[in-house]
């Protein structure tokens, strides 16, 4: 997708309120791929992604910021702590892990378009042995209608959803499990492709409805008409040229000198370093180069900076951006403006059980100065606390909802509502404003 810095920009702020600076800065990354792609094989390698470091308090959007400009181009995508990682020698995940942890999520990515694409098909194969199933189980009610008449009025039935809760049992694939193994072991062993190579497809009988034996039959159909080296090679160019992956927690394997506990912090940083810096990894569809995946590391930066990273980590994230702490203003457009507002959820949530919910400007404005006081006053979470502030307002509603047979009930949100519910939290914040 050639969208150019603006238009992703755009794109962002239907979900992410305010960080205009860090938005730009992933916008321009992004973009920059689309003009590499548009070079010659030659100066394509020569040109590297410019890796970002995002510098902010908890719940300011970072992580969101990455995860919405993944989605927009359909990027694989992978999050990871930094902090889970060890250094070599020590028992713990190994960082080459996050590059087979992104080949998994590029096959998963490739495979659902695949199987998209031949749906179609593979629904048709799977109602038809439904409808076998079915004809089998109905003989008596064939009557004098020919067996393949009889079949296409099942078919067109199952496709209506005329069956869908009717009980029949089928033979399924039966795959096992994938076996896992201790963290720095590698990747999970699949037994179930392994036991598919050997030429031994172990099948299962069971007794399931028709709804559900669809969905297996049209997984076990398309698996059928997907050809997976096909997905393979695509999800490796996939995860190498388009992947990205988000090293969440880089602030606390930063500190030079640590000693004790800490003693592996630098470690990881130079683990991380190899990665980071291009290289290429070993994994179960083949060899991964990490030289154009996008890294975006983030952090809230506390107690450690960013130039307590080691020199040659700080030099492969050449891009630093400063989020900003969230200001009423934000709040107020945080619980008004994206597509899946805070406000917008409850409203459906609740309308569930016929609670018609609206919330007033006043109120909205009410929950904004509160949940400002109180990351001011206790610990600032940024947008999260929003969650804890609605679900102490709308307990009560939530908890005394009657159920969809009782007939809609309208319930007004305004500023008096707001102070009343949650007295309680307002009262503790005004104490805090006194505690030194």
């Amino acid at each position: 997708m050639d969208l150019t810095p603006k238009q992703i920009v755009h794109e962002l702020n239907k979900y992410i309120i305010g960080q205009d600076e860090a938005k730009k800065a992933v916008a321009i990354a992004l973009r920059n791929r689309y003009r590499r792609s548009q070079l010659s094989p030659e100066m394509q390698d020569e040109v590297t992604p410019k890796n970002i470091i995002m510098k902010g308090p908890t719940g300011v959007g970072k992580t969101e910021i990455a995860r919405r400009l993944a989605r927009l181009v359909k990027a694989p995508f992978l999050k990871v702590e930094a902090t889970k990682y060890t250094e070599v020698g020590y028992v713990g995940r190994d960082v080459e892990s996050m590059v087979r942890d992104l080949a998994e999520c590029a096959i998963r990515l490739v495979k659902e378009e695949k199987t998209q694409e031949v749906s179609y098909k593979a629904t048709a194969v799977a109602e038809r042995k439904i409808a076998k199933v079915l004809a089998e189980s109905m003989k008596a009610e064939r009557g004098e209608t020919s067996k393949e008449v009889f079949e296409q009025n099942l078919v067109d039935g199952i496709h209506a959803g005329k069956y869908d809760n009717t009980v029949i049992e089928l033979e399924v694939a039966d795959n096992p499990k994938p076996l896992e193994l201790s963290p720095g072991q590698g990747a999970a062993i699949d037994l179930g492709s392994i036991f598919s190579g050997l030429g031994m497809d172990r099948k299962k009988k069971r007794k399931v409805s028709v709804k559900e034996a669809k969905n297996l039959l049209i997984a076990e159909e398309a698996d059928k008409l997907i050809d997976n080296d096909a997905v393979n090679a695509e999800a490796i160019r996939r995860a190498e040229n388009d992947g990205i992956i988000f090293i969440d927690e880089i602030d606390k394997i930063a500190g030079k000198g640590n000693q004790g506990a800490d003693v592996s912090r630098e470690g990881v940083q130079r683990d991380i370093l190899p990665i980071v810096e291009g290289c290429t990894v070993m994994t179960k569809y083949g060899p991964i180069r990490t030289d154009y995946i996008l890294f975006i590391a983030a952090g809230a930066f506390h107690v450690s900076k960013v130039e307590d990273l080691i020199p040659e980590l700080q030099g492969r994230f050449p891009i630093q951006v400063e989020l900003k702490s969230l200001t009423k203003q934000d709040f107020i457009n945080i619980l008004t403006q994206p597509q899946n507002a805070i406000t917008a959820q409850y409203a459906a949530l609740l309308k569930v059980d016929n609670i018609d919910l609206q919330f007033k400007p006043d109120a909205i404005e009410k929950i904004a100065e509160i949940s400002v006081d109180i990351n001011a006053t206790s610990e600032d979470i940024g947008a999260r606390r929003l969650h804890t502030v609605m679900e102490y307002l709308l307990e009560d509603i939530s908890f005394n909802a009657g159920g969809n047979d009782y007939p809609v009930i309208p319930v007004e949100v305004n500023a008096k509502y707001v102070e009343e519910h949650l007295d309680k939290i307002i009262k503790n914040r005004d104490m805090r404003k006194y505690i030194l």
